[in-house]
């Protein structure tokens, strides 16, 4: 396993790093404890999760192997958590929330704490507030609970700038991957240039770069997969520290760990050349995140923005798009919902909690229409 260093703060973390979003929910929290404990063997050192991932088993997975881990005199490791601003807007709610995270992961103190999913400067300002949950990770970071604080986010670049710039944070958690960073990169370089650690989260696109393999071969060099390529390319590149990747089996682990072994460095040609192979559109798909699923009329909307990636990544046209709803094998994406996209009421919630600033009401609009396509041709 590579190390490089965390920004100014000292500590040597691996270039792979253990995220916690994307637990198999149907294997049970010790299954997913001995894949961190596996993974730990490998030489991943940082392991990032938060409250609420996972139907909020995330955090208490963590706590399982990091306790068993401990009593095996196996403490050379790091942990990250978070903590949303709207959500811990007081400094006392901010403490508690350390807190209670400690407890869950079993662990003195946590190594990184995130002001977490920062969308727009607004987010940021709340945390900031005289009083607010900035001021309470002050205090946790006095009292020896917190080593570093951070913060995640789903900005465009120069917001991300301008939050670094108020020197606040020691490093920062980006959505950056081989098919957004165009859009992206210019905020993890400044923060290299600065001397902040950068942390890239979905590096697969929340599984989009796998369940596509064939169709962005164009990235893969011979040889290779576009999942493969799409974990060299965030472990290769300079302005990226660690690179989180939600592991389900040993085996990914082992395919991570290898390409991190490798050591391949990309130059700036080399970016340049997998910059120039990109569409334009690539910045406007969706990760998976799920923080969207939040309407009131239960519209799987995650789901139906997955699906959506086929038109926005390939360009495909109406009559594309119908004919994969036809098809079995994207009937998953909207069986899940209880009501189809034309019951959406254009009321919002879902397009403000969108980390990649979706229009998710437009895209919506338009799979209604190849829905009521579908029931004609049926």
């Amino acid at each position: 396993m590579r190390y490089t260093e965390y920004g100014k703060t000292g500590k040597k973390v691996s270039v792979v790093g253990f995220g916690g979003l994307r637990f198999d929910l149907e294997k049970s929290n010790e299954d997913h404890a001995e894949l961190i404990k596996y993974a730990y063997e490998k030489g991943i050192n940082y392991f990032d999760t938060a409250p609420g991932y996972c139907d909020d088993r995330s955090e208490d997975i963590y706590g399982i192997a990091f306790r068993d881990m401990i009593k095996e005199g196996k403490t050379d490791f790091y942990v990250s958590t978070k903590g949303m601003p709207e959500t811990y807007d007081t400094a006392e709610k901010a403490i508690e929330a350390v807190k209670k995270s400690i407890e869950r992961l079993g662990v003195k103190k946590i190594n990184f704490y995130h002001v977490w999913c920062v969308r727009k400067m607004e987010h940021y300002e709340l945390a900031m507030k005289k009083g607010g949950q900035y001021e309470g990770l002050l205090k946790c970071k006095e009292e020896g609970l917190i080593d570093h604080i951070v913060f995640s986010s789903h900005q465009e670049g120069n917001e991300v700038i301008k939050v670094l710039d108020e020197n606040k944070f020691e490093g920062v958690t980006l959505g950056i991957n081989i098919l957004n960073f165009p859009y992206r990169i210019k905020g993890a370089q400044h923060a290299v240039d600065n001397g902040y650690g950068v942390v890239a989260m979905n590096p697969l696109n929340g599984g989009t770069i796998p369940a596509h393999n064939k169709e962005l071969s164009f990235l893969a060099k011979d040889g290779e997969t576009a999942t493969e390529a799409a974990l060299r390319f965030n472990i290769g590149i300079p302005q990226i520290n660690i690179s989180l990747v939600g592991f389900s089996k040993k085996q990914d682990i082992d395919d991570a760990c290898r390409i991190a072994d490798e050591n391949i460095d990309y130059s700036q040609q080399d970016i340049d050349e997998i910059e120039s192979k990109i569409g334009e559109n690539m910045n406007a798909i969706c990760s998976g995140c799920g923080y969207c699923r939040v309407c009131p009329k239960e519209i799987n909307t995650a789901a139906y923005m997955l699906f959506y990636n086929e038109k926005q990544m390939f360009k495909k046209n109406d009559e594309d798009m119908t004919n994969l709803l036809l098809g079995t094998r994207y009937g998953n994406y909207t069986t899940g919902s209880k009501v189809k996209a034309s019951e959406c009421v254009s009321c919002g919630k879902c397009e403000k909690e969108c980390t990649q600033h979706l229009p998710i009401i437009d895209r919506l609009k338009e799979i209604s229409k190849w829905e009521e396509d579908v029931k004609k041709i049926k």
